[in-house]
């Protein structure tokens, strides 16, 4: 039986899929594999296990990127940021603050983000327990 975390794994990744396709010519958009935590690269910082499940050019996309993160309490992976990249982030477990181009909102398990190229945002595990978000960014053949 699929648990929660996975559910959300694959749907990010079918989003991402579906978003990358939209309007275009049929081709592979991502190439014929099953990511998983156990056959994905995953590092370990001080603030958590991040672990990249697929990284490079698609079918559509100059660039994707898809992972997840396991986020210790009181952490967060980098200051809040921006890149050309757009982006989701999905959180699985434990609760958090998730800021997009200046609003800070309270987050748990279900809550998504998305957050256009170039806006600045983050994420940071306010709870006790660890906080796992599942991500995913892309650059689309007509941005710089």
């Amino acid at each position: 039986m699929m648990n929660r975390r996975d559910a959300i794994g694959s749907l990010m990744m079918m989003m991402a899929a579906g978003a990358a396709a939209e309007g275009r010519e049929s081709a592979p958009v991502w190439p014929d594999a099953v990511f998983t935590l156990e056959n994905s690269k995953t590092t370990h910082d001080s603030f958590g296990d991040t672990t990249i499940y697929f990284e490079g050019k698609t079918g559509q996309l100059k660039g994707m990127t898809a992972g997840t993160l396991l986020l210790k309490p009181g952490q967060e992976p980098h200051p809040p940021h921006q890149h050309p990249e757009e982006e989701f982030m999905f959180v699985a477990e434990g609760t958090g603050e998730i800021v997009v181009h200046g609003k800070v909102t309270k987050v748990g398990p279900g809550a998504m983000m998305y957050c256009e190229g170039n806006r600045l945002h983050g994420i940071k595990n306010t709870g006790t327990t660890p906080m796992r978000f599942y991500f995913c960014k892309w650059l689309g053949s007509e941005a710089v």
